[in-house]
C-alpha cells in the first residue's frame, strides 16, 4: 500500500481528500454574514458590539475543538492499529497453514489453498460488515458458491468464515496432521483475528455522543455569528473576509473530526480497506504459488464451488 506524501506547497490547493466542500457553505455564509454586518455599519447603524466577545470564549471553544480532533483521531488510529494486527495475522495463520499441514492427496492441497483464500475472504467480509454493505461479488473466487449464498443469509458473515476456518483446523488435528500445539497457535491466530473484528465493531458502534456534537455545533455557529458585531469597528469592510476567514479555520478543525471518527467508510479520509484487502488477496495468492512442492497449490486447486459449505 503506497503512503501519500503530505510534503509540498501544491497541498494548499488541493481539494481532493480535504473538507473544503462540505464546509464551504457555512463558510461563504459567515462571508456574508459579515459583509451585511460592514454595511450597516457604514450605514450609521450601531452594530458595533465589542462586548459579544466573551460570549463564546475562544478558550473554551479552541479546547472542545481540540477534545473534538482527539478523540475522533484516537479512534482513527485505534482502528488503523487494529487493521495491521488483522494483516499481520492473516499472514502468520496462512504461513503456518502452509508449512504445518501436511498433504497426502492432490485433493488435500486443493482444501488447503481454499482455506487460505478463506482468511482473505474474512477480511473482507470484515470490511463490508462494517460499513454495513451486504455480500457482493468481491468474495467470489474466495469462497464457493454454496458458501457465497450461506453468507447472503447470515446476521454475521465475518464470524461465521471464522467458524469454517475453525472448523477445518479442528479437522487437521483429528487427521493427525496438526499436534496440539500446532493447533493452540493456529486458533490463537484465529482468535486475533476475531478480536480485531470486536474492536473495529467496539469503534463503529461507539460513536461520539449526540448531546457534545450538537453543542460544539451550536457554540461555533454563535461564535461565528457574533465575530463581525466584535471586529466590524475595527476592520469595516474587511468584516466578511476575516469573518470567512475565521469561520473555515473553524469549520474545517470541526469537519475534520466528524470525517474521522469513523475510519470505515469511503471517504478519502478514510482507513483505505479496500486496498488493504487487496493487497492480502495478492500475498495469499503468492504464497499458495510459491508453496514449496512439486507444484504449486494454484496448479493442484480447481473452483473454490468444489468446496462446500461445513
Amino acid at each position: 500500500m503506497k503512503v501519500k506524501s503530505i510534503e509540498g506547497l501544491h497541498l494548499i490547493f488541493q481539494l481532493k481528500g480535504s473538507v473544503i466542500p462540505s464546509i464551504l457553505p457555512a463558510v461563504l455564509g459567515s462571508g456574508l454574514f459579515g459583509l451585511i454586518v460592514s454595511f450597516l455599519y457604514r450605514w450609521g447603524y450601531p452594530v458595533s458590539w465589542p462586548g459579544l466577545e466573551g460570549l463564546v470564549p475562544t478558550i473554551v471553544l479552541g479546547l472542545l475543538l481540540v477534545f473534538r480532533t482527539n478523540t475522533a483521531y484516537e479512534r482513527f488510529w485505534e482502528g488503523r492499529k487494529a487493521w495491521g494486527n488483522l494483516v499481520n495475522s492473516v499472514r502468520n495463520l496462512s504461513r503456518q497453514i502452509l508449512v504445518a499441514i501436511t498433504d497426502n492427496r492432490p485433493e488435500d492441497a486443493t482444501e488447503k489453498a481454499h482455506h487460505l483464500r478463506l482468511l482473505v475472504a474474512f477480511a473482507v467480509a470484515t470490511k463490508l460488515h462494517l460499513r454495513d454493505e451486504p455480500i457482493n461479488e468481491e468474495l467470489k473466487g474466495l469462497i464457493s458458491g454454496e458458501q457465497y449464498e450461506k453468507l447472503k443469509s447470515m446476521n454475521h458473515p465475518p464470524l461465521e468464515i471464522a467458524f469454517w476456518l475453525g472448523d477445518y483446523l479442528q479437522r487437521q488435528y483429528r487427521l493427525n496432521k496438526l499436534n496440539i500445539y500446532q493447533l493452540t497457535t493456529m486458533l490463537k491466530l484465529l482468535d486475533t483475528m476475531v478480536d480485531t473484528l470486536g474492536s473495529s465493531e467496539r469503534i463503529l458502534k461507539t460513536p461520539i455522543p449526540v448531546a457534545y456534537a450538537i453543542h460544539l455545533k451550536q457554540l461555533l455557529m454563535l461564535y461565528c455569528l457574533a465575530l463581525p458585531f466584535q471586529i466590524v469597528s475595527h476592520l469595516d469592510l474587511w468584516t466578511g473576509p476575516v469573518a470567512a476567514l475565521i469561520s473555515f479555520t473553524l469549520f474545517g478543525i470541526e469537519k475534520i473530526g466528524i470525517q474521522i471518527e469513523n475510519p470505515f467508510g469511503h471517504d478519502s479520509n478514510d482507513l483505505p480497506l479496500d486496498t488493504i484487502c487487496a493487497n492480502m488477496r495478492v500475498n495469499i495468492e503468492d504464497l499458495i504459488s510459491l508453496y514449496p512442492r512439486t507444484q504449486p497449490l494454484e496448479k493442484l486447486s480447481i473452483s473454490p464451488d468444489h468446496y462446500p459449505v461445513q
